[in-house]
């Protein structure tokens, strides 16, 4: 890309929910939730449908007024000012192209808005479209366009007048899985050229954990954990963060303290976890992610040292690249193993076997139930004919 046409001078603003509650006559969509993103990070709110994640967009793009808390964005109280006013741009999941504009006039649609010179407006359209790599499709009309294609264009007449801020719903949703990746690793890139916040709704996991600098998980209108992809993924601090963000095995057990450890007592067999039992309850649950898990012949010895349960598989899933074992245990519990193809083990359907986990690689968590959220409240979708208010 040339230095003229650059989009990278946008630079991103911080943004700040504290105490932010929604409520409806019937139900509370977002309860107490304070975040703050910082200027220029990839942002990604993950949770199950109704478990507020639109709601606070929402209530940060300015299509839904909280009904207590505080927002700023790049310092700015926003309660009273519309969307139009917020400096934020937005990429709905449905699009929201306007059929009877060519591509370019779509993009350009939002710098009309503004006024901008018609001689400035094309520069900036025509830099837009080759950040999404779009160049050459101004004339089209989206009809003509694949629904990749669209989204494309969605996201350039987001980005063209160089928000500080950019909101996307659920974006990539309505796209198949291969071209979900696809447009993922675009939006990657467009993040890095362009500079400005992104906050990006999502309740595909593997969405959240390839494209964010960081993550809130969601649940019940609250969040429950924020982190990096890998310490959410690695370190979970509750079962449902552990139990929604990627598969894992749980095994639940009476605990006891032993030192700096905890044993947990599971069918009769004691499995050892790093740190004191969590929540002060009599039971807690200890969490493997299924990479971590290696399954043997349950008369082959057992190292010293490590955790190790019997089991029998139930499954063989192949993968490809791989496959995944479930494996039950004696008390009915089913864990999953996953194995690389040049590291398979012998087991098969049908084998008595021994799972064993390293005791580092276990996470120690209260025995909390991992219940999804309620259902969808009325403020999580926003109707596309909102789309012009935001600017665009």
């Amino acid at each position: 890309m040339s230095a003229e046409t650059s989009l990278i001078k946008a630079r991103g603003a911080r943004i700040e929910l504290a105490q932010v509650r929604k409520e409806y006559a019937d139900s509370v969509a977002v309860d107490d939730v304070s975040l703050v993103i910082e200027p220029g990070e990839f942002m990604t709110l993950l949770g199950p449908s109704g478990s507020g994640k639109t709601t606070t967009l929402n209530i940060v793009a300015g299509f839904t007024a909280a009904t207590s808390g505080t927002l700023t964005i790049g310092g700015v109280q926003m309660q009273d000012l519309p969307p139009h006013r917020r400096d934020i741009g937005m990429v709905f999941q449905h699009y929201a192209l306007f059929p009877h504009m060519t591509v370019a006039e779509n993009v350009a649609f939002p710098l009309k808005q503004r006024k901008v010179p018609r001689a400035r407006r094309k520069e900036m359209v025509d830099a837009a479209l080759e950040t999404v790599r779009l160049t050459g499709y101004g004339h089209r009309r989206p009809r003509e366009l694949s629904g990749g294609q669209q989204q494309r264009v969605a996201l350039a007449r987001a980005v063209v007048y160089e928000p500080s801020v950019l909101l996307m719903d659920e974006p990539l949703g309505a796209l198949d899985k291969k071209l979900r990746e696809s447009l993922q690793m675009e939006i990657k890139r467009v993040h890095r050229e362009v500079g400005s916040t992104f906050v990006f709704v999502t309740h595909d996991q593997e969405e959240a954990l390839v494209l964010s600098d960081r993550i809130a998980v969601f649940n019940d209108g609250g969040i429950q954990q924020v982190g990096t992809a890998s310490e959410l993924y690695e370190r979970p601090g509750s079962l449902f963060v552990a139990e929604f963000l990627g598969e894992s095995s749980t095994v639940r057990g009476t605990v006891q303290a032993d030192g700096g450890d905890s044993l947990v007592t599971v069918g009769g067999r004691t499995v050892r976890a790093t740190g004191r039992p969590p929540g002060g309850g009599p039971t807690a649950a200890v969490v493997v992610r299924p990479e971590h898990l290696r399954v043997q012949p349950a008369a082959a010895p057992v190292a010293p040292g490590v955790n190790a349960l019997p089991a029998r598989v139930v499954e063989e899933i192949y993968l490809g690249s791989g496959r995944k074992l479930e494996l039950a245990l004696p008390d009915g519990t089913v864990l999953l193993a996953r194995e690389q193809a040049d590291r398979l083990s012998a087991v098969r359907h049908g084998d008595e076997v021994t799972v064993v986990w390293d005791v580092e690689r276990g996470v120690l968590l209260d025995d909390a139930p991992a219940t999804a959220a309620a259902p969808t409240t009325p403020g999580d979708r926003v109707p596309v004919a909102l789309a012009a208010e935001s600017g665009r």
